[in-house]
């Protein structure tokens, strides 16, 4: 068979390249010639895919640039300066035109991830949809630009979670919650960034690379909706959909100072959202709205919360939002919390909790202590189990022909070890490292039918004593801190643990929504310097290290009602930010 025979039928993707080079080298030398092969196959799609992804950019900002010159009276800095709620209004009422809105967060979503890499597709089928849009009736979101989540469906586009092996699979039809979002007048126009396979608090994959925060470059933008958050912390989207399975919605909503929400599950729809581990639903996943403040989240919810959502997904609950709830102004019953005894908060988080707490009291709430019962069983027991009951194989056949981003090296190394190498060094770990030997054994799953029964048993046991005492107080809602402030680059993939704060309210499927409340100080910064966690760990070690060199990036808190009470949470998040910003504007004076 000539050489050139060969390579051809080597990099014809039809061919199965293993038969091929077992007839060519025999068994042994077939493995490497495979390996080879398949990585000459992985890096010519990546190198495809930048391609269309430039060229993608390049259609956007033509776009945006015949815009501007053909309207030159159409000034960016007030359309950008507008909170959704009033640009909704402007557009409703014609003061502002949609394609002036479109075409000026199209340059601005450009200009931003050309400094922080946080948009991987133009969608320039929003050209044609804001035309069909201005035909129609006015919805809730008329004319208002929205920015996607990458693993949230777009017709014509892969969920690709960057992923090489997903590149050639574009979906056949838009996700529900887009599908809504149209049907309300929003304008979907970029997808964005997102950690490679998702579970991970970082934002950086093979496909489209590492989002920066957008405050400090050498900070990462968190995951794993981290593009969505960088973006529009950035200034270059106004309203965004995110996913969350552990934190992927509120910590890079807190490492980039905006606000988000993680509903109930099944709140809203999550029909056309990928995952990497299809089934999982010991930790519950789902979509939710991302935005610069808490009052556009509470119009996206009454944009989607309507019977169209209801119509196309029957498995949604038909429950409106509420606006008696939200609107209420009776004091509430807020139990607090400024640590979980898992990992010691950096002195910001823990500060910001306080601080709101006391503003919240002043304001008329009654503040009561609160702690989450048996937070090493939560987590190893329940979450880390449940997320990996099969022994993580699941999530690890998605990286097989992959190449494997740094923001990944350390979580995979770990989830690749052999069980019984995980016992071992489990056993050895047990004395100096607990908490670390602890999670070794868990990420080993369930072993069995009946023990994954077992698991689901003792999270809905646990669910109900953490509801008990919830009641047993007469709490209204929980606030808590959120992780932050954000990771210097290299350490949110090696500190996905860290996650306890969050993945609490995924377990217990509650909703949960952050709101940046301060920024750290030079005073946190000394005092980060006395930071030991509560084990004395390398993972404490780890976080002291993450967040230092911080002064200046916001800090959030965390806040949290009880299931289906979206509306209550939203309230209460309400609450949170006019405390907050009230405190900023008698500081000013």
């Amino acid at each position: 068979m000539a050489l050139d025979k060969v390579n051809s039928l080597l990099h014809d993707e039809k061919v199965d390249v293993r038969i091929v080079s077992a007839v060519l080298c025999g068994s042994a030398t077939a493995i490497l010639v495979v390996k080879w092969v398949n990585q000459r196959r992985v890096q010519k799609k990546l190198e495809e895919a930048k391609g269309k992804r430039e060229l993608g950019f390049q259609r956007m900002e033509k776009a945006a640039r015949q815009f501007k010159q053909q309207n030159p009276g159409v000034k960016a800095a007030p359309i950008l300066a507008l909170p959704l709620v009033e640009l909704s209004a402007k557009l409703k009422d014609g003061s502002l035109s949609p394609e002036s809105v479109l075409y000026t967060y199209m340059e601005k979503a450009l200009e931003v991830t050309r400094q922080i890499n946080c948009v991987t597709n133009f969608l320039p089928e929003c050209e044609e949809q804001l035309r069909e849009t201005k035909k129609k009736e006015k919805g809730l979101l008329y004319g208002v630009p929205v920015s996607i989540k990458e693993d949230v469906a777009c017709k014509g586009y892969p969920n690709t979670l960057g992923l090489v092996k997903f590149l050639d699979r574009p979906e056949q039809e838009d996700s529900v919650i887009v599908k809504v979002l149209k049907k309300q007048g929003a304008i979907p126009f970029v997808k964005t960034n997102l950690s490679q396979a998702i579970v991970n608090i970082d934002c950086g994959n093979t496909l489209f690379g590492q989002t920066l925060n957008p405050f400090n470059h050498k900070k990462t933008s968190g995951g794993s909706s981290g593009g969505e958050a960088a973006l529009i912390g950035g200034g270059g989207s106004i309203l965004g959909i995110g996913t969350d399975v552990a934190a992927s919605i509120r910590v890079p909503c807190g490492f980039c100072g905006i606000c988000g929400i993680k509903p109930t599950g099944y709140r809203l729809s999550v029909k056309g959202a990928s995952t990497p581990v299809a089934g999982m639903n010991s930790v519950i996943s789902v979509t939710g709205p991302m935005a610069r403040d808490v009052d556009s989240l509470v119009l996206c919810m009454r944009a989607l919360l309507c019977d169209e959502l209801f119509r196309l997904d029957s498995s949604v609950p038909p429950i409106p939002f509420n606006e008696e709830i939200y609107s209420s102004s009776r004091p509430l019953r807020i139990g607090y919390y400024d640590g979980d005894g898992y990992f010691q908060p950096s002195p910001s988080m823990r500060r910001a909790v306080l601080e709101t707490r006391q503003l919240l009291q002043e304001a008329g709430h009654t503040l009561i202590p609160f702690t989450p019962p048996r937070i090493d069983f939560l987590v190893d027991e329940l979450f880390t189990k449940g997320l990996y009951a099969d022994g993580c194989s699941t999530l690890l056949e998605k990286f097989d022909g992959e190449f494997v981003d740094s923001t990944w090296t350390n979580q995979i190394n770990c989830y690749r070890l052999p069980n019984l190498l995980k016992r071992i060094l489990a056993l050895i770990l047990m004395p100096l490292f607990p908490r670390i030997s602890r999670h070794l054994n868990a990420l080993i799953g369930v072993g069995s039918v009946k023990n994954f029964w077992k698991n689901n048993v003792d999270r809905m046991a646990y669910r109900d004593e953490f509801i008990a005492e919830w009641r047993k107080l007469k709490l209204d809602v929980v606030l808590c801190p959120a992780l932050g402030p954000a990771f210097n680059l290299g350490y949110a993939g090696k500190l996905f643990v860290a996650t306890t704060y969050t993945h609490l309210y995924n377990v217990l499927n509650f909703p949960a929504g952050v709101v940046p409340v301060t920024t750290v100080t030079q005073a946190d910064e000394e005092e980060l310097k006395l930071y030991k966690g509560h084990y004395g760990d390398p993972w404490d070690k780890r976080m002291k290290e993450a967040v230092e060199g911080a002064i200046g990036l916001p800090v959030a808190v965390q806040c949290v009602a009880l299931p289906w009470q979206e509306e209550l949470c939203l309230r209460f998040m309400k609450e949170v930010e006019k405390v907050s910003h009230e405190r900023r504007g008698r500081r000013k004076i």
